[in-house]
């Protein structure tokens, strides 16, 4: 699966420069940096947004660290969640189909103010080995609660 065109051009949807220091020190497990991904808000209410359903696309980063599940929407954070936080346990996280990676929670989770779910989905060739990671890190996190 090729990089976005907005990733060649323009370099939108690389990991983030500040968040480099904190990957690096955390541990790098797995990424992939300027793939497609989409948000999807499903009966999503928040102060001043209501969305009955609504999608947008975007070119986006993800990173798997020792400590954290981190995926950026261009540059800016839209999941960063550590392996042992209880949002983590919140998440759904499957394969859409072979190269696509989706992650749906409530939006309480990560958004006290906010009802609905959302759906993140990341499309990338690495999908199935991010899922395995992801499942790999749940199980350890169980084991050590």
């Amino acid at each position: 699966m090729s990089k976005t065109l907005l990733y060649r051009l323009f370099g939108l949807g690389g990991i983030p420069q500040n968040a480099v220091d904190q990957i690096q020190k955390e541990g790098l497990v797995l990424q992939d940096e300027g793939i497609g991904g989409s948000l999807t808000f499903k009966r999503f209410r928040a102060p001043g947004k209501y969305y009955a359903w609504r999608r947008s696309w975007f070119s986006g980063s993800v990173v798997l660290t020792q400590e954290h599940f981190l995926a950026f929407r261009y540059s800016q954070p839209i999941i960063g969640v550590s392996w042992c936080d209880k949002k983590f346990k919140e998440l759904s996280v499957r394969l859409e189909d072979e190269n696509t990676l989706c992650v749906g929670f409530e939006a309480s989770t990560f958004q006290e103010d906010a009802s609905g779910e959302v759906e993140v989905r990341l499309s990338t060739t690495l999908a199935p080995e991010l899922l395995r990671q992801i499942e790999k890190s749940e199980r350890r996190t169980r084991l050590t609660d």
